[in-house]
């Protein structure tokens, strides 16, 4: 059998590994942890890693900035090799890459299983001596991630038999929702017909933390893409900052709901209340990581009657 702990971290491509510490660590709170030629480690809290910056490489193996991979924690008692042979009994291929184990989700987006770690306390965060470098307002921790999908009954099967996550929700049959411990949700998704990384979220004390952090980002000149949201599904309230870098959102979210071990997934009407008690629905560019996409969110365009182009094709392939 195999069993997840949590959401260990996000690694992203990026273009200019300096600039890209200094950025994530300024905007939003992050501490830096580790670095070396080719990687910069943050963490939220006294978490060891948290975001994984990459450095992108050059010349004829030369990626785009972006998704790289998400890396899970097992769950205390199951080890590598247990996990291993799950995963060889379900037919999966991974290669082993340290004490780490990599592979593939259905639609190609790389994943590590990492071993149980322990925690440096078993305090709660308030209680908990601070390391010298740990900046106030920073986030509690990184919650978890969004994709969209061309594949998502495949994806969902993927997630629960062979990563055994646990089912939450369904909104209609276009959006799902999967969890490991009582938060409502560490994976999602959406499908939009193809493949691409949406976001990770980072968890806030409450909606006047949230407030802090956009004033804060929007002095960098960062725009939200959707929000503040009062989700139905989730219940979480939300806001989306558009990260044009690294071709993805980070959303920032507190209030999240807390589920029951007796549990049963819900099917959620597919309407605006489901995904914004509060009122509107995502733009159009809200799905999207084109150029037009970006500029529409930026400009505020569909507000002022302009509408949005429709997609390149380049956008509807895997990512």
């Amino acid at each position: 059998m195999i069993a997840l702990h949590r959401l260990d971290h996000v690694a992203l491509r990026v273009a200019d590994l300096e600039e890209a510490a200094m950025r994530w660590a300024l905007q939003f709170g992050l501490t830096e942890r580790g670095r070396d030629d080719a990687s910069v480690t943050l963490s939220c809290d006294d978490e060891p890693r948290a975001l994984v910056l990459l450095a992108a490489s050059e010349g004829e193996g030369a990626v785009e900035p972006g998704f790289a991979r998400v890396g899970w924690e097992l769950a205390r008692g199951c080890t590598t090799d247990d996990a291993a042979a799950h995963l060889e009994a379900h037919g999966v291929p991974f290669t082993r890459e340290g004490e780490s184990l990599a592979l593939e989700d259905r639609e190609g987006n790389v994943l590590h299983l990492l071993p149980y770690r322990e925690s440096v306390s078993r305090l709660v965060a308030h209680a908990r001596p601070a390391g010298p470098r740990l900046p106030v307002g920073h986030p509690r921790k990184l919650g978890h991630v969004n994709f969209l999908t061309g594949a998502i009954q495949e994806q969902k099967d993927f997630y629960v038999d062979v990563l055994g996550m646990r089912l939450t929700d369904w909104l209609g049959d276009g959006g799902v929702w999967l969890h490991v411990n009582s938060d409502h949700h560490v994976m999602a998704f959406v499908d939009k017909g193809h493949s691409h990384f949406h976001h990770l979220a980072f968890d806030t004390v409450d909606i006047g933390q949230m407030r802090d952090m956009l004033d804060h980002l929007g002095r960098h000149g960062r725009w939200l893409g959707w929000g503040p949201t009062r989700h139905g599904v989730g219940g979480n309230i939300a806001s989306y900052v558009r990260i044009v870098e690294e071709s993805c959102f980070v959303e920032l979210y507190c209030d999240m709901e807390q589920l029951q071990a007796d549990h049963e997934p819900r099917v959620w009407p597919d309407d605006r209340y489901s995904s914004n008690t509060w009122g509107p629905l995502p733009p159009r560019s809200y799905f999207r990581f084109d150029d037009a996409a970006v500029a529409s969110e930026r400009d505020s365009l569909e507000m002022q009657g302009i509408p949005l182009p429709p997609a390149p094709a380049s956008t509807e392939v895997t990512a």
